[in-house]
């Protein structure tokens, strides 16, 4: 991250608990739930458990970036399996939002669960 002020949040690690698609109609669970969090942290997200993504998913997935930059703060995604990261890689994102540090240190691991709604 560039700027003139050191960065000093506190840096978040989110699991998605049982949230394994980021598809159209449950991509709201994801930009309701951790887009505040992109506001004040810098946030890693965890989509070791995410099978499926859709260009809903992809939207949000810049939605949070781009509102994470804006902050001055970093968003990146950790632990993407095979077929996301080619989906990434196949929009141009991967080097974007994929993160490249083997092992972010968390402060806290919040986890993201679905509504029983």
């Amino acid at each position: 991250m560039t700027g003139t002020h050191p960065n000093t949040a506190e840096t978040l690690l989110i699991a998605l608990g049982d949230l394994h698609e980021l598809v159209r109609g449950e991509e709201q669970i994801l930009l309701q739930s951790v887009g505040p969090l992109v506001l004040e942290h810098n946030v890693y997200l965890d989509l070791s458990r995410v099978e499926r993504m859709d260009a809903a998913g992809i939207a949000t997935l810049i939605a949070l970036y781009s509102s994470a930059r804006n902050a001055g703060h970093e968003f990146a995604l950790t632990n993407a399996p095979h077929r996301i990261r080619e989906i990434l890689a196949l929009v141009g994102l991967e080097q974007i939002l994929i993160s490249h540090n083997a092992d972010p240190k968390p402060h806290s691991e919040p986890q993201l669960e679905r509504s029983a709604a």
